[in-house]
């Protein structure tokens, strides 16, 4: 899969390790800054490139690190096509793609501890949507994005 990867400065560092673990699991990795972790930037200008390669079907996917993951989720989820959640442990991880599809990961670093980062990543990344009725509600969440839902 290709991935997109994007984070503030406060996210640099967990954004390079995730891009490490994806390249070792095989994915390619497209990523949209930041640069460093030394010069304060503002999150919605690196997680909407990446939430749009991810609502134009460019990216795959989208793993977006800001502070909280509560900033990167916002702009991400303004995306048509996105379904970006912010998860904290190990079940909303799992449950954001079995019952959400989701396909936009946004992770706060200074929330998620280090020792579970990796966990997270691949459970997310090896995580099927189960569909059935789980479908028939994404399915309303599209038609809301395309003006004739609910």
């Amino acid at each position: 899969m290709k991935i997109a990867l994007a984070s503030d400065h406060r996210g640099f560092e967990f954004k390079k390790r995730i891009a490490a673990m994806l390249s070792k699991m095989g994915h390619t990795v497209e990523d949209f800054g930041t640069t460093s972790s030394s010069e304060s930037v503002d999150y919605p200008d690196y997680g909407l490139k990446a939430a749009k390669a991810v609502g134009s079907k460019k990216c795959d996917r989208g793993i977006l690190i800001c502070g909280t993951g509560i900033g990167m989720s916002l702009i991400a989820n303004k995306i048509k096509g996105v379904r970006a959640a912010l998860c904290h442990n190990l079940y909303t991880v799992e449950m954001s793609r079995r019952h959400n599809d989701s396909n936009v990961l946004c992770i706060g670093a200074d929330i998620v501890g280090e020792d579970v980062l990796e966990q997270k990543i691949k459970l997310w990344m090896e995580t099927p949507f189960e569909g059935g009725r789980h479908a028939r509600r994404l399915e309303k969440i599209s038609d809301v994005e395309n003006g004739s839902g609910i």
